[in-house]
This record gives structure tokens, sequence and C-alpha cells, in this order.
């Protein structure tokens, strides 16, 4: 029985990877997570339009508090084979959430170990893996009896986990020590360890014809291919920017192509997918682009923009961003769902976005030097909530985000150290957007100084 088994889903691998292209259609959707309102937003990529978002719990601060029930930091997504299944992981209530995706109800959910981060079903559709970050190993689980069944231990850090389309293997990168694993599905076994070129990979991407991965190195700024099959060898490094986040592997009518998202550059990159890859494009597009997917037809690359609460679209022909729909808040994973809704309109459980919540986003520029940085300022009622992501400053430095007054008094609202390449993140809450968007006589703005001296390095832009 279990020999015939693995042989029904060798044939329908095989039959998938040989399957025509399949088109656009009315039931496709396209889903970001959330992670500042804890949503899920579901767009129709037909029509361009955002249906509503499905909630998963209270909006940052209320989150904060003692969390008996809701799930916190909605961070990353995966699908079933069959598109009727979507999973979304949240990070902070160590959780998979199980959608239903032509009514959008939750189905059930699994508590896991600490900070998982993202998962993905295997091409049989008959278990979904979870890489649980803040630890060490795959959390493997039964979609139907949900339940964990099993764990893989691996190198600290799992940041994704993929498969190849034929079902033998899964890859995972780390973010934590630089080894991606490669496991036997058969026998839950690692069979490779494949160096990274940095510690910290948040994201990877195989492609149709199983033959390729590739993997984004977010610390480094970096993007390496790898070879799919035995003996799993790198192939490829490439210098993709500061902040590479994730990456989508598009088959065009015009070829097969890399589409990376640049944050620190507000661009996504698109490279050839030959022996040697190419730089063809650096797409501009709004602030910090993250999670990306491609239509099923390789026409579209749609890009979530997590400091703009947006999914911009990309057209792949022309290589330029061709439409854009609002999300909830901070948008991180992003992933594209053909056939989701098989009838009807797909819009039962939905709610409407919050638009007295729209993100406000801004750049800061270097007085001198290549440093820049990117701000978005995302409404939570009473406060906000402010996250800054800047490139090309010192290395090893620590610096200070602040207000500034029109009477020239400067109030801190972050603090930051930058890593060995000059980048940094930071957030902090507060109410901080009236004070940017008040009267030009009481208006604020934003700087970046140097903790030790005070002298200014970024200031807004006009």
């Amino acid at each position: 029985m279990h020999t015939r088994f693995l042989h029904s889903v060798t044939l329908l691998s095989a039959l998938l990877l040989c399957a025509p292209v399949v088109a656009q259609s009315v039931g496709d959707r396209v889903y970001t997570a959330d992670q500042s309102s804890n949503t899920v937003s579901v767009i129709d990529p037909l029509t361009l339009k955002l249906l509503g978002v499905i909630s998963l719990g209270a909006q940052v601060p209320a989150a904060l508090a003692p969390l008996y029930k809701g799930e916190l930091l909605v961070h990353g997504l995966g699908f079933s084979p069959d598109g009727k299944t979507l999973a979304a992981v949240s990070i902070g209530s160590n959780s998979v959430t199980f959608i239903d995706t032509a009514t959008n109800a939750v189905r059930g959910k699994v508590y896991l170990g600490r900070s998982p981060h993202e998962a993905f079903f295997t091409p049989d559709g008959r278990e979904l893996w979870v890489a649980v970050r803040g630890e060490d190993y795959v959390s493997v689980i039964d979609p139907v009896a949900m339940k964990e069944k099993r764990r893989i231990t691996i190198a600290n850090g799992p940041g994704m986990v993929l498969f190849n389309p034929n079902g033998r293997y899964a890859y995972v990168p780390s973010s934590f020590t630089p080894e991606l694993s490669v496991i036997d599905t058969r026998s839950y076994q690692v069979i490779a360890h494949v160096k990274q070129a940095s510690p910290f990979s948040p994201n990877l991407a195989v492609s149709p014809d199983g033959q390729q991965v590739w993997f984004t190195l977010k610390d480094s700024g970096k993007t390496q291919v790898m070879n799919a099959l035995p003996p799993f060898g790198v192939t490829a490094t490439l210098d993709t920017g500061p902040v590479t986040n994730h990456v989508a592997l598009a088959d065009t009518p015009g070829g097969k192509f890399a589409y990376v998202t640049v944050g620190g550059l507000n661009v996504v990159k698109v490279y050839t997918r030959d022996a040697a890859p190419k730089l063809v494009a650096s797409i501009p597009t709004g602030a910090l682009p993250h999670g990306a997917w491609a239509a099923s037809d390789g026409r579209k690359v749609y890009i979530g923009l997590e400091g703009a609460d947006q999914v911009q679209v990309i057209d792949t022909a022309s290589n330029k961003v061709v439409g854009s729909v609002p999300t909830g808040q901070l948008p991180q994973a992003l992933v594209y769902v053909p056939g989701a809704v098989k009838t009807g309109p797909g819009t039962a459980n939905l709610t409407p976005l919050d638009a007295t919540k729209a993100t406000l986003t801004l750049s800061l520029v270097a007085l001198s030097g290549p440093a820049r940085a990117t701000v978005s300022v995302n409404p939570l009622g009473l406060v906000d909530l402010v996250q800054i992501v800047a490139t090309g400053l010192t290395p090893s430095t620590d610096y200070v985000l602040k207000l500034m007054g029109t009477d020239g008094q400067a109030q801190e609202i972050a603090g930051f150290k930058t890593s060995p390449l000059g980048i940094a993140s930071a957030q902090t809450i507060g109410p901080v957007k009236k004070l940017l968007t008040g009267s030009d006589t009481g208006r604020q703005t934003l700087s970046v100084v140097l903790k030790t001296g005070s002298a200014v390095v970024l200031v807004q832009a006009p």
C-alpha cells in the first residue's frame, strides 16, 4: 500500500511538472500576512481590488495585553496544492491558523514552538511543514487532525520550508546559522548541508521545473542559487542589495526570471535564471518591498510593500509596476493562490479595511553620502507604530531617530545600532502621526543623529 501511494505521488508530481501554464482566472486570490493589524488581506488579482481582510487578532497595542485569544504578529503564509486551504503563521502567538479560502473562515489552529516563521504544504497536500525559527526544528503538522505529528531537528533558526515539485526534497534555510538543510521527505532525515554566504536567510523559492533553489540573505544583501537536485551545490552568489527580502521565480512568455525584493533600495531586481544569472532590470517600487509571488502564467508578479501597506503589480513583459492595491498594516509574506475560490464571489467573512488607519510613509535623505532611510507610521488608535529601515550608515554605530520641532527642540523616539554593513531597523510606539502632519507652523519632522556627538546624518525629504 505504501509503495503504491509513493508511486502515485511520483506520477502526480511528474504530471504537474509537465502541465501547461494556467492563465489567471476569476477564482485566483492574492493574500498578504499583515503583521501590525494581525489580518490577512484578500485581493482579487484580476480586478486589482481588495475584497476585505480576515481578522485573526486584535491590533497592536491592544494585542500586547495578556493574549488569551487571537493571534499576534501575523507573518507567514502557505497554501495547499488544491488551493482550498491557507495556512497563516503568527510569530507572536506561536501558531498556524488554517483558513478555508472559499469562505475565508478559520477551520482551526495549531500552536507550536517559539516564533514559527513560514509554513508550506507538501506537494501531495498530506502534511504542513512549519519552520520554527525560534528553535531548531521543522514541525510536521497533520492538517486534517490539526496536530503535530513529528519534529525534524535541523540547524538553529529555520526560516522557511519549500518542496521540490517532485515531492522528494524539502529545502530549509536558516536565519541564525549559515546553513541550508535539504531533507528527504520519505525518511524525514537531513541529507545535505549547504553553506550559506551569511547566517540570516528569511526566504527561498523553488523553480517550477524542480532544478533550482534561490534563497535570500537579508543580513548581507545577497541572493544565492543552488542545484535543487543532488549534489545540491551553490551555483551563484549575487549581490542584490541591502535588506534583500523575498524572491519569486516566474516562467514568463519571454523567459525564466527571478524577481528579488530589495527593501533598503525600494526596488525589485530581475535576474535571468541561467547558469550565470544576469541582472536585466531594476524596478522602482513603493516603500520597503517585502513579499513576492508570481502568477501561474508568469505574466504578473505581486509585491507586498511593508512600508506602504500596499501590493504592487509588476507586468513581466515590460518590467514595470502597472497597479497597486491597499492592504492591512505591515504586509510581510505574500502568496498567489490559483483557484482559491471555485464558485461565487468568495467574500464571506471578510471585513472592510479601516481607511482611518492609513500609513504615513516618509523618506529620510543624507546631508552627504549614500545613507538613506524609510520610515512608516502605522496609526494604531491613540498611538502609532513607527518603523525605520536605514542603509548606508556607518557600520556598528549607535544612532537616534528624533522628532524635530520648528522651534529647534528635539525629542528622541527610537535608538538603534547599525550592523557591520551599516544597516539597521527599529520600531517604537507613540503619538507621532499628528505631529508629522499638523499645520505648517506646528508640523515636526524626522531626523537621524549620531548618538555620540548628536551630529545630524539624515533629514526628512521635502
